[in-house]
């Protein structure tokens, strides 16, 4: 009999990837599930960046490409962090992988061993606590609720770490709350990390051009942090590329040498055509993409106003990405026809056999009181989502 590894059985599925698939399967039968399940915009790639990507092909860039990236993809992620972030980093202190997931594995793996401890604030993307699992490093959860709006402050920070902390992991815009940390409480970030120069930050900015008041905050602007700090990012959100499959990093050299290290024994470089399309996409002003995030604010406002009119519903106001993260304790313990909503789980299990909408639970992201719902539908699709959401809700009892 094969037996799995420990490492593995100790991995938990990714909740999001699992609905989506029940979800499927439920369509497969034919019934009208509406799934608000994924992080996926549900626009088309840019029709520049596909034409950059043909013109690859007419090229014949199509044999393995270096480990940490094509030389000219690197120098215009060089380009974009300066003009977007403020942020210095040369091409030797970018890797690109595929995917901003395979960016941080590969920062985990670099850096964390067995019996290291990881800071992850909670609500937190639900690959986070089992990457550091995998490292066999130990998740060391801080919850921040809804009403501190998801976020921890520096003496939050400060209160977790131990002579075994060596990293912190969070993200902003964050999935799946919204939340966008301001540049005031990233500096109370910074002033704690400042302290401990051992401790490497993994600062997760992928959703940072879907954001609803304004200019972007970096963590890695402040150069008391600079040398500790890795910027992830990647092109899946804003520019609507989850099927090219590539994320980047900008580090301190070492750690950037650690991942190309890793990364060369995993997978080598990534996709040469999604390689020469991202440039593209670097290249062009972010203004471009202003009016798929207005749509995305329109969504958000819907799914707001919508949650707000459901009695027992807590919903605070993502101001980044596409999702919101409804606190839904007040149903824990009611019932309809004979199914009993225990926790957030048994929320999800009952909208989807109820409501036949496709959500994820809370717990998958560290806080069992909520329910991740991502706005990247139609208003159409999300008016008639909230609509079923509501009267299922109501028969609880």
């Amino acid at each position: 009999m094969i037996k799995l590894s420990d490492r593995l059985m100790a991995m938990e599925e990714s909740a999001t990837i699992a609905m989506s698939r029940k979800s499927r399967e439920l369509k497969a039968e034919g019934k009208d599930i509406i799934s608000l399940s994924l992080g996926e915009p549900d626009f088309f790639t840019p029709q520049f960046i596909k034409d950059a990507a043909v013109e690859a092909m007419d090229n014949n860039f199509t044999l393995y490409t270096p480990v940490p990236g094509y030389d000219d993809l690197r120098e215009s992620i060089s380009l974009k962090f300066k003009r977007d972030n403020g942020l210095d980093y040369t091409k030797d202190q970018i890797v690109v992988s595929t995917g901003a997931k395979q960016s941080i594995a590969n920062v985990v793996l670099s850096i964390v061993g067995p019996g290291d401890e990881v800071i992850v604030p909670a609500p937190y993307w639900v690959s986070y606590v089992e990457i550091v699992k995998v490292a066999e490093g130990t998740p060391v959860v801080i919850t921040a609720g809804i009403d501190n709006d998801f976020k921890i402050t520096g003496k939050e920070l400060e209160a977790a770490i131990t002579p075994k902390t060596k990293m912190l992991i969070f993200s902003t815009p964050c999935n799946p709350t919204g939340s966008v940390y301001t540049k005031e409480e990233l500096y109370d970030l910074a002033c704690v990390l400042k302290k401990y120069p051992h401790i490497v930050v993994i600062s997760d900015e992928i959703y940072e051009h879907i954001n609803f008041i304004g200019k972007h905050e970096s963590l890695a602007q402040f150069p008391e942090v600079y040398n500790q700090v890795v910027t992830i990012n990647g092109v899946s959100k804003a520019w609507a590329m989850t099927g090219w499959r590539l994320g980047y990093i900008g580090a301190p050299k070492v750690i950037a040498d650690a991942c190309n290290k890793v990364q060369g024994q995993f997978t080598s470089g990534t996709c040469s055509i999604t390689q020469k399309a991202t440039i593209a996409a670097m290249k062009a002003d972010p203004i471009v993409l202003k009016d798929m995030i207005t749509a995305f604010n329109n969504r958000r406002k819907l799914v707001l106003a919508a949650l707000n009119d459901m009695p027992g519903v807590k919903a605070n106001v993502p101001v980044g990405a596409f999702y919101v993260f409804p606190e839904i304790a007040s149903f824990f313990g009611k019932s309809y026809n004979g199914f009993t909503v225990h926790n957030a789980d048994d929320m999800c299990l009952y909208l989807l056999s109820e409501a036949l909408v496709a959500l994820v639970t809370g717990d998958a992201f560290g806080d069992p009181n909520c329910i991740r719902i991502s706005y990247a539908a139609s208003e159409e699709t999300l008016t008639k989502a909230m609509d079923r959401i509501k009267q299922a809700l109501a028969k609880l009892a």
